[in-house]
């Protein structure tokens, strides 16, 4: 979800499980720290996706313990902890995409002088298609360290349901909402032949599979997984073009999941066929027989078979 970075402030809502920010100065005046002491560390906390049952025992150790809570929505992360039944200790401060570049350098001093910080988002892992990436960059840089506490993904979850191959997969996130940049990027995909992953929202569903339609052709395998975890999970399988027809003559709710079947692998073709790909290579400062190399493994040809047809074609 994007927030409204107007309904965010960098404190806690007066509530007993999200404590007020004045109890960290009192605890440093008194010398307690609500997390153990130690050198700072930076946890990227995985929250659930939907059913709040598969909250981490970390987890919930980390949101009682920690001296501060990163989290994408103050108000997502008050409704967890008390359907957790947690009271977190450490101050809460909203981090989310339209503050991280004036938030970051802060949170990390605070790391840098000894603090644990844990982050969450709303679902799922943080820098995964939401908040943390800048974080955990600035964190690196600085040395600091940075760690996880791993548990539910979307992203998996839609792929092992799916019934699409799971060996080689990529996570594409959302595609551009505009139809020409949408266009552009699958295009970019049209020869991609690892199980692909995407977000999408509910009132865009029709018009993405619309343009995966005319991209990929309608008898693409596809899943549209909806709702993960929650009491209303549905997962819908078949083609493009069957999924498009559900789509158009049902209202579909909730956060969504699209996982698509990648192209299918292409006959080899003669070595001649290929002799263009090796010049390219080769007019971008790559080696003749690197350039072999590449080509040949990727269209799986005979490597001799293209370096010859290569110089015969000199």
């Amino acid at each position: 979800m994007d927030p409204n970075p107007s309904t965010f402030a960098d404190s806690s809502p007066a509530d007993p499980s999200l404590s007020d920010p004045s109890t960290e100065a009192e605890a440093g005046q008194n010398g307690v720290s609500p997390a153990a002491a130690g050198p700072g560390r930076i946890v990227l906390a995985a929250t659930p996706i939907g059913n709040t049952g598969d909250a981490s025992a970390r987890l919930i150790e980390l949101l009682g313990t920690a001296d501060i809570v990163a989290a994408e929505d103050t108000r997502r992360l008050h409704r967890l902890v008390q359907s957790l039944g947690v009271t977190v200790a450490g101050r809460v401060i909203s981090y989310h995409e339209h503050n991280e570049a004036t938030k970051t350098a802060e949170l990390l001093e605070q790391v840098r002088a000894g603090k644990t910080l844990i982050m969450v988002t709303d679902a799922g892992m943080p820098a995964v298609s939401d908040p943390g990436f800048r974080l955990v960059e600035g964190a690196v840089a600085a040395g600091l360290t940075v760690t996880a506490v791993p548990g539910p993904s979307a992203v998996l979850t839609a792929l092992a349901l799916s019934g699409l191959p799971t060996d080689r997969f990529c996570f594409e996130g959302f595609l551009p909402r505009k139809a020409g940049e949408r266009a552009s990027r699958l295009a970019d995909l049209a020869a991609e032949r690892r199980t692909m992953v995407f977000f999408e929202a509910p009132h865009r569903l029709e018009a993405m599979l619309r343009a995966l339609r005319e991209r990929f052709g309608a008898e693409r395998r596809i899943a549209v997984c909806r709702e993960l975890t929650k009491t209303y999970e549905e997962v819908i399988r078949g083609t493009v073009g069957e999924l498009l027809l559900w789509a158009e003559s049902n209202e579909v709710r909730g956060e969504i999941a699209v996982v698509l079947g990648g192209a299918p692998e292409q006959a080899p073709g003669t070595p001649e066929d290929h002799v263009a790909a090796v010049n390219e290579l080769m007019a971008q400062g790559i080696r003749l027989k690197e350039a072999v190399a590449a080509v040949a493994e990727d269209v799986r040809v005979s490597k001799r078979e293209l370096y010859s047809a290569v110089l015969a074609a000199r």
